[in-house]
């Protein structure tokens, strides 16, 4: 190549690079300006969600406390110190799993005290038993008198008294042996432990609380007002605390009366434990019906609920104004809201950016 060529080519080079360096430069330049109009104008970047009006399948609210199906309160039977505690709360027992027992060397001592009583007196009873059949079969024989024959039996009758008197003593010792051992009536979990070794115990004071968390159900009081509209069998869902999802239940029974106040019926609903749930968890949640109704709405995702309650901030000329709102149960995604009309824009994401007078640049319709 000549020189002129390379020179040519290595000018054209030069001129390209500076080219692309100098449309860089307008590049980040514009971008830089557009970011500092932005700053001064004090400009969130945001998502809207529209208020639509959106289909409901009709439905009766609920609030109510999960409750084991199979739950107990364990008191002590018999007086005396605990000597002996098996289990922490939280423990996973099976059913006749021994829990706690009270005095238990000295009773123990008791029923085999009581089961030694019990040997010799059939020992004896044995022996005077044998005696009287001999007696009898002399008398047969007329070997000896009817007297003697008369008080071989009667020797033989006193020792099964005692025989009796001491199974009685017996089943007595082991019944206190068996009274002072609290054991579990059913499979579950220990939800509490009230005992500590050395603690005395009285009769009828509660040591344990035990549930099974297996079998669970919801105890809710509906309006008196909706008796017409309840069967059971109806589908429910509800919510918890802590848990991002609903989950499913089933009316399984319907008091026979209202409550004495006269404004509120008494229902039972069957719940499906998918394993994570626990007793005395609050539900809400709501009993689903026949037929549908439409109602303003919003996604489920961009709602932080308290109760009913939800504070959102409404686009208004794109400024965020913030309103509280009524919210209902999610069906499939979505919530009805009651304060906001058909077409109001909320803030999706960016929520936590923004506050009442902020003013907002909209990046997209959120869904879109």
């Amino acid at each position: 190549m000549s020189t002129g060529k390379l020179i040519a080519v290595t000018t054209l080079a030069a001129l390209c690079a500076a080219g692309a360096i100098g449309a860089h430069r307008y590049r980040r330049g514009q971008e830089l300006a557009r970011q500092r109009t932005q700053k001064q104008a004090a400009l969130v970047p945001v998502t809207l969600a529209t208020v639509e009006d959106h289909p409901f399948q009709a439905s009766i609210p609920f609030t109510g406390t999960l409750l084991a199906v199979n739950r107990a309160e364990l008191k002590a039977e018999e007086p005396g110190r605990v000597t002996r505690v098996a289990v922490q709360e939280g423990d996973r027992v099976a059913q006749g799993a021994l829990l706690s027992a009270q005095d238990e060397d000295e009773l123990a001592l008791g029923v085999r005290s009581a089961q030694a009583q019990l040997a010799q007196a059939q020992t004896q009873a044995d022996q005077a038993g044998r005696d009287n059949d001999r007696a009898q079969h002399l008398l047969e024989k007329h070997s000896v008198t009817r007297q003697s024959a008369q008080q071989a039996e009667t020797a033989y009758d006193a020792a099964m008294a005692m025989v009796h008197a001491a199974e009685s003593g017996l089943g007595l010792a082991e019944s206190h042996l068996r009274k002072a051992r609290i054991t579990a009536p059913f499979a579950g979990e220990v939800a509490e432990r009230l005992v500590q070794p050395g603690e005395v115990l009285a009769p009828g004071q509660t040591a344990f609380r035990m549930v099974d968390n297996r079998r669970l159900e919801i105890q809710a009081d509906l309006p008196a007002e909706v008796l017409a509209r309840v069967r059971v069998g109806m589908p429910a869902a509800f919510r918890v605390a802590g848990f991002d999802r609903p989950f499913q239940a089933s009316l399984a029974q319907i008091s026979g009366s209202v409550q004495q106040n006269g404004r509120t019926l008494r229902v039972r609903l069957r719940v499906d434990n998918p394993g994570v749930l626990k007793s005395g968890l609050f539900a809400e949640g709501e009993l689903m019906g026949q037929g549908a109704a439409s109602s303003p709405a919003l996604p489920s995702a961009i709602l932080n609920a308290v109760g009913r309650d939800a504070d959102v901030f409404v686009a208004v000329q794109n400024v965020a104004r913030r309103q509280r709102i009524q919210v209902g149960p999610e069906q499939g995604g979505w919530r009805p809201v009651a304060g906001l009309p058909v077409g109001a824009q909320v803030v999706a994401q960016g929520q936590n950016l923004v506050a009442d007078g902020t003013p907002l640049q909209v990046a997209a319709e959120a869904g879109k």
